[in-house]
């Protein structure tokens, strides 16, 4: 297939493009380089199978020839205040992304008859009262908060992709993926491995916000990527939940961060004075992706984070 990928740059995408150039497809990438890092596809170059533009998702896009599929995964996703790349000091380019990004790449869709895959989110449940969570839960969600640039953008992305496969028939798909880690990824993200795992390999204390009650479920790149793939290549057009159902407490996961890495500087705690709506509970429910996709993770949480490690420390000057 001819394939076009937005966010090419980022994390989740180029370790798509790797996946499918490896596959044998044509790819096509896109990027804007807003929260995209040129490193991260820096080894695809002289690749005759791919193509890169600086784009702007959120303008009109044009490409030449038959596009057989289209990944949508342009968009800033750090929930880190301080990060200049995160979506709380860049609002207007998330909203954009999610709704003017989304309906350009669904008109290229209609036009050429590609297959569209929507990249969502975990964050579309706000902070569930419903727990696993299943793609059938509407959420908890505040459209007015400090995250709800984020949130309401992949909700709304996802109304207008359901709108486009009703109305005009388009071939789409969802994915809804949870906390995702692994090399590639922004070590000033904002999210719990990259903040923990850092501090753990500079032998730093490992700051637990409150009493590290709040849980995450956390799943390695390659394992996402691999469910990412068998969704594009189903019939299903619902969304799918893609992510790790083994579910831990902050703190089990500091405890196991420390272990893992060999760090005896321990764990401090702090208020959690934060002012944006933290969900305190994260947990995929995957029986649709295992009856639908016959998938599910295979990579547990030390054999990632060892996987992830190399990548970490030569980041930090460690390596």
């Amino acid at each position: 297939m001819r394939i076009l990928i937005t966010g090419a740059a980022g994390f989740l995408g180029s370790h798509l493009c790797d996946h499918l150039l490896a596959d044998g497809h044509e790819v096509i990438g896109i990027d804007n380089f807003i929260t995209g890092n040129p490193d991260n596809i820096a080894h695809l170059a002289g690749n005759e199978k791919f193509s890169f533009y600086k784009r702007d998702v959120s303008n009109y896009i044009f490409v030449t020839g038959k596009i057989d599929a289209i990944l949508h995964f342009a968009s800033p996703a750090s929930p880190n205040p301080q990060s200049k790349s995160g979506y709380f000091n860049l609002p207007i380019q998330t909203m954009k992304a999610g709704a003017l990004g989304t309906h350009n790449c669904l008109g290229i869709a209609r036009h050429s008859g590609s297959r569209f895959l929507l990249a969502s989110t975990s964050e579309i449940y706000g902070d569930p009262e419903v727990h696993p969570q299943a793609e059938t839960y509407t959420g908890n969600v505040d459209p007015v908060g400090e995250r709800a640039v984020y949130d309401e953008a992949k909700r709304f992305a996802e109304s207008l992709t359901m709108a486009y496969h009703r109305f005009h028939g388009v071939n789409t798909s969802i994915v809804r993926i949870f906390n995702t880690y692994g090399p590639r990824m922004d070590l000033e993200d904002g999210r719990a491995l990259p903040n923990l795992l850092k501090q753990a390999l500079l032998g730093e204390p490992l700051t637990v916000y409150g009493d590290g009650s709040q849980t995450r479920s956390f799943c390695y790149v390659d394992d996402l990527v691999d469910g990412i793939v068998k969704l594009l290549y189903s019939n299903e057009h619902m969304p799918v939940n893609i992510g790790n159902p083994v579910e831990m407490t902050i703190l089990q996961f500091a405890q196991a961060i420390n272990k893992i890495t060999g760090n005896s500087a321990g764990i401090v705690f702090k208020e959690d004075a934060r002012s944006a709506r933290d969900p305190q509970m994260r947990q995929p429910n995957i029986s649709r992706a295992k009856q639908i996709l016959h998938w599910e993770p295979k990579i547990d949480l030390e054999e990632g984070i060892r996987k992830t490690i190399p990548f970490f420390k030569q980041k930090l000057g460690l390596a």
